[in-house]
């Protein structure tokens, strides 16, 4: 891309004037970063889209193989196209997660049952909420072993602090398979309550999950 203009190059046009000002086959030469021997970056993603009849879409379901598959696609392009689509599938995600309200145990249990239910290892995660009760982020704290996981309760007071979080709902999952919480996890809930309050935030519920049961601290009166 040596020999074009400034304000043609993709990089220097996304810095100069946005992103949006790029069309599609310019966003995907600033991925791939090379063309071929015979063309350049931009030219080799508008044949790259050609293939798939101008949709992103399309492109983006496409397996790794069969992008290999395109002349001037190697393993590096071809996984850098399918690693920046998988974001995109994954902001979208989280997007909805964000926009969720929470009502009750049951919602949390059908966000993080299908998350963390199934694992033969526990994780320990938060649902942080606004006053309205809707989400704001969701986010791994600890991951451990078949049995326990150790969870630093300044880590979820600095989640609670950096996304200005009102609310936050707990869960981790026994892949045990009983969801009767342990001794250590009724003294874990409460300390976090205690840091929790120190910042006038409220722990609405701790629950835990296995592939197919749950148990509500808030169902059964625990908190």
């Amino acid at each position: 891309m040596s020999d074009w203009s400034d304000q043609d190059k993709p990089r220097e046009k996304f810095v100069q004037q946005g992103p949006s000002y790029l069309s599609d086959a310019e966003l995907l030469a600033i991925l791939l970063r090379t063309g071929t021997a015979t063309e350049n970056a931009v030219e080799l993603s508008k044949r790259i889209l050609n293939v798939c009849g101008q949709s992103l879409n399309k492109l983006s379901g496409v397996s790794l193989s069969d992008l290999r598959k395109i002349n001037g696609i190697g393993q590096v392009k071809a996984v850098t196209l399918m690693a920046a689509f998988e974001l995109g599938r994954r902001l979208r995600v989280e997007a909805v997660e964000q926009g969720r309200v929470i009502q009750n145990s049951a919602h949390i249990v059908e966000l993080m049952q299908p998350k963390i239910g199934h694992l033969n290892h526990e994780e320990f995660w938060i649902v942080l909420l606004n006053p309205a009760a809707t989400i704001l982020k969701m986010c791994q704290i600890a991951k451990g072993g078949l049995t326990s996981t150790i969870v630093d309760v300044r880590m979820i007071m600095r989640e609670v602090i950096l996304h200005e979080a009102t609310a936050l709902v707990l869960c981790h999952n026994h892949p045990s398979g009983s969801v009767r919480p342990s001794s250590q996890d009724r003294s874990l809930t409460r300390r976090i309550q205690q840091a929790a309050s120190l910042l006038d935030v409220r722990v609405l519920d701790h629950v835990v999950v296995s592939e197919n049961r749950y148990f509500s601290f808030a169902d059964e009166g625990l908190l």
